[in-house]
């Protein structure tokens, strides 16, 4: 069975003011799986990212040129309803920033901004949320207590069960796991890895050997551009680009 491609980026260029941040990029990101996009700093990850769901718009010197279809559909066609856009592309970012008030109330948030009334239906989409983010067995007694009061790994699973309560169809995760200990990010990874199943996932992982655990497929970016892109088990045993080889093994980054 042929892989649906859900995201396709084509000759994209991207902007700030007079300086370019991403060159020529074309990648295809596929349904249901999980790619692993790495490099060193002021590689174009995070800014391709936010392209992605159209964050990038937020910021005054931003310009792009090429295209980002999801499911086919230009995600720059004028009428876009970019809200609606970023439901649908959900992003989590590495410091988590759970609202001030409680955990259930950070993901009913969401929900009840997009018209969700039914107190039914809200409390089962927080459950639900909570479940596939595997948090739920930790607060289901508390839900009504703040999610300050959560450690720094529930906190950052408390931010992607809020994007998971909007529905989305593709996660985006920019080094979610870059200020928690070992055991909050074997959390996460057993959580992003349960979650591929309903979702598409793009992350810029902690590290190398991140992407080396939870990956489909994995793309490493370099000043910008796409250096390579390809299969997990190919891409790290056997790389065709001399600088992923390097990267990978430490040689720089």
């Amino acid at each position: 069975m042929a892989e649906q491609i859900k995201i396709a980026i084509k000759d994209l260029n991207f902007f700030y003011g007079s300086r370019q941040a991403i060159y020529e990029l074309n990648l295809d990101i596929r349904a249901n799986q999980i790619l692993s996009v790495f490099g060193p700093a002021n590689s174009g990850i995070t800014t391709t990212l936010r392209t992605m769901n159209r964050l990038c718009d937020l910021n005054s010197l931003a310009r792009t040129e090429g295209e980002i279809l999801l499911d086919g559909a230009s995600i720059f066609t004028p009428g876009v309803n970019v809200t609606e856009l970023r439901r649908k592309i959900g992003m989590v970012f590495d410091v988590p920033t759970p609202l001030p008030i409680s955990i259930f109330n950070n993901i009913a948030y969401g929900p009840r901004l997009s018209g969700t009334k039914s107190k039914k239906e809200i409390e089962e989409t927080v459950e639900e949320a909570l479940r596939l983010a595997v948090l739920w067995d930790e607060v289901k007694d508390r839900l009504k207590t703040p999610a300050a009061s959560l450690s720094g790994g529930q906190q950052q699973r408390l931010c992607i069960a809020r994007v998971l309560a909007l529905k989305p169809e593709v996660i985006l995760l920019d080094r979610p796991c870059s200020g928690l200990d070992p055991i909050s990010t074997a959390k996460i990874e057993e959580s992003l890895v349960q979650l591929k199943e309903h979702f598409t996932i793009v992350i810029a992982p902690h590290n190398v050997q991140q992407a080396g655990r939870i990956s489909d497929r994995a793309a490493f970016m370099l000043m910008g551009k796409l250096i390579e892109e390809g299969l997990k088990n190919e891409f790290f045993s056997n790389p065709k680009d001399q600088r992923t080889s390097d990267y990978i093994s430490g040689r720089f980054g």
